[in-house]
């Protein structure tokens, strides 16, 4: 069993990179996948670790892109933090992220928060900084009850605290990812909002774009979304993916390796992904 999108606190996960190899080699997985948003800054930690625990570490990253329909990120598996060009781009991504967060904490107080940047960074210690970040201080300081209603009224796409963020478009993204001998997969494809039809035709211009991949088997989807989404990456050429985007006591409801309780996703998912690496 494995899982190819989870979070460390590189990004806005709660474990350690350190921590989170060691999660994942409890939970009795054959290889992870540390896919931190905007960074790869959590790879060389977690790598050490798992090579001392005998676990494979698929080093990687999710990106934001830049698309009219709802939301779209695409995880990128076998891209480290070697100098490359996708890795280039990842500090001008992470610098527009800070100016971002200072933009939220700025809506939040005007809208008669008690909050501060400085108790934001506080919270995300020494990893990139995030929404959930502003989420768990809202939470600690009693503004709200959980990190899903921090989202669910201020920090979501349309809400008062929302900030939009620089994107790659897709094509920008896939071909960065591509330079740099990685794959993409999209990720979680339920969030663009297209139905059946309008997300097949999408998917069909993402394949002839250079898409390697589709999450089929995602944490929170049931098995019935699944399934549809195996049938449409097989008609499309495109290989299965799936992980549990785990991302600790941020999202508590979401183990590693299992979601939310009955994720599997085959090893052999792995293996078809990483022939569809660039060999130049």
């Amino acid at each position: 069993m494995i899982d190819l999108h989870a979070h460390s606190n590189a990004s806005d996960g709660s474990d350690s990179p350190a921590d989170f190899a060691r999660l994942a080699a409890s939970a009795g997985l054959a290889a992870v996948a540390l896919t931190d948003h905007d960074t790869v800054e959590g790879l060389a930690e977690a790598t050490e670790e798992a090579d001392r625990l005998g676990l494979r570490l698929v080093p990687g990253c999710e990106l934001s892109c830049e698309v009219d329909v709802g939301a779209m990120h695409l995880i990128v598996l076998f891209v480290d933090a070697r100098p490359s060009p996708l890795v280039g781009r990842l500090g001008a991504l992470q610098a527009a992220r800070d100016t971002r967060n200072e933009r939220i904490v700025e809506r939040l107080q005007a809208e008669g928060f008690d909050i501060t940047l400085a108790e934001v960074l506080a919270e995300a210690g020494s990893g990139s900084v995030g929404r959930p970040h502003i989420a768990a201080v809202l939470v600690e300081k009693g503004h709200v009850s959980s990190i899903t209603e921090a989202f669910d009224l201020w920090l979501a796409r349309g809400r008062p605290g929302y900030v939009e963020r620089d994107r790659l478009t897709p094509a920008e993204a896939i071909d960065l990812v591509h330079a740099s001998r990685g794959v993409a997969v999209l990720a979680h494809p339920f969030t663009l909002d297209l139905d059946e039809a309008r997300l097949a035709a999408f998917l069909e211009e993402l394949a002839d774009t250079g898409l390697d991949g589709v999450e089929v088997a995602y944490g929170r989807y049931r098995p019935d979304e699944r399934r549809s989404l195996g049938r449409l990456a097989e008609r499309l050429g495109l290989c299965p993916s799936g992980g549990s985007d785990y991302h600790g006591r941020y999202k508590p409801d979401l183990s590693l390796g299992t979601g939310l309780g009955d994720l599997h996703v085959p090893d052999e998912w792995l293996d078809a992904l990483e022939e569809r690496r660039p060999t130049v």
